[in-house]
């Protein structure tokens, strides 16, 4: 299996300027643990639910915080043929629980998420 047939309907963005209140509601109301910060076509980072932890433990204010100012910036990217078990091999090294697939084009395809990652392998055993 590959990592761009985990991909779903599209991805889920904001724009850099989304305060973070924002982006956790948009976190919440569909079910994801991170979101794509993208001006334009252009992937400038991944806000994730770690980030929002983050801010809240250094006491910044949610609705005047911008995703811009605690994203994770310019992440690493993924081609969507690359195989789940080289994706899940790079999440083991790393640490990171988010993977940005894009095309040849460098466009967003999606984000594959820790969990879309495990459940793709567990139905591939």
């Amino acid at each position: 299996m590959r990592l761009g047939d985990l991909v779903g309907k599209g991805p889920f963005s904001c724009g850099p300027e989304t305060t973070l209140t924002e982006a956790a509601q948009a976190m919440a109301e569909s079910d994801l643990g991170s979101l794509a910060v993208v001006e334009g076509t252009v992937l400038l980072g991944l806000v994730t639910e770690r980030d929002l932890r983050n801010a809240i433990a250094r006491g910044l204010d949610l609705d005047t915080t911008t995703v811009r100012q605690v994203m994770g910036a310019d992440p690493d990217t993924f081609d969507p043929d690359l195989d789940v078990w080289d994706a899940a091999a790079w999440i083991a090294e790393s640490g990171y629980r988010h993977l940005p697939v894009v095309d040849e084009e460098g466009m967003l395809l999606g984000v594959v998420s820790l969990r879309d990652l495990l459940k793709s392998l567990v139905d591939t055993v």
